[in-house]
């Protein structure tokens, strides 16, 4: 019997070694992985902006900010569910900050913009930040007050606290890289093509330039 427990110290020591390190694992990566919700006008261009930073997990586009739970895109292109166009920014934040990623999207939208943004008009597409905690909401605080300092003009993004979150169907997730032949006022082309022509076309690289000059991260 004595010959047995001292066999069986050192396994249970073992076990708690081995869930201690288990625990602060999940600890180190539930810390590390943290969300930012965006709202700057189309979602398939932050989507494919955000996608592009390092240290970005996971863009997804969907809806926020509104009235009706899992709304559909017609609902919210409507303008009458009260929802926002916005992304979901999953990010690994020891690869990069909060602070960066509003600093990013300030520069990548036009913030002046009160009714939308670029050619996509009215209240889906206008610009916000929906924080989630008192540090993300004195972050994008921050993040406004230097934009109004750069461009020397009223900064029209919302700051918000964070509502429930709907992605967007399949269809409008990574759309800027979908191989999909779509019909669209260029005529019939892939996803990718189309996207690129809908992007130039509704001037979005040419005002964000235009306020921001080189420091536009994501011009095309």
């Amino acid at each position: 019997m004595q010959k047995h427990i001292h066999m069986i110290k050192p396994v249970l020591l073992f076990i708690a070694i081995l869930f201690g390190f288990t625990f602060q694992a999940g600890h180190a990566e539930a810390r590390q992985k943290q969300t930012a919700i965006l709202a700057g006008g189309c979602f398939w261009c932050v989507e494919s902006d955000f996608e592009s930073v390092p240290g970005v997990i996971e863009v997804i586009s969907g809806f926020t900010g509104g009235t009706v739970k899992n709304p559909t895109y017609r609902q919210v292109s409507r303008g009458k569910t009260g929802h926002y166009e916005s992304v979901k920014v999953i990010f690994d934040a020891d690869k990069i900050s909060y602070d960066k990623l509003l600093y990013l999207f300030f520069r990548s939208i036009d913030p002046t913009d009160a009714g939308g943004q670029f050619c996509d008009r009215g209240q889906t597409y206008r610009t916000a930040i929906f924080y989630a905690n008192p540090a993300q909401k004195a972050a994008a605080i921050t993040a406004k007050a230097e934009a109004r300092k750069a461009l020397g003009q009223r900064i029209a993004t919302k700051i918000l606290p964070a509502q429930a979150f709907y992605a967007a169907g399949r269809a409008h997730q990574n759309y800027y890289r979908g191989r999909n032949r779509v019909i669209t006022r260029f005529g019939i082309k892939r996803q990718a093509a189309a996207y690129l022509a809908y992007r130039k076309a509704c001037g979005r690289d040419a005002r964000v330039h235009e306020l921001w000059g080189s420091a536009a991260p994501f011009i095309h």
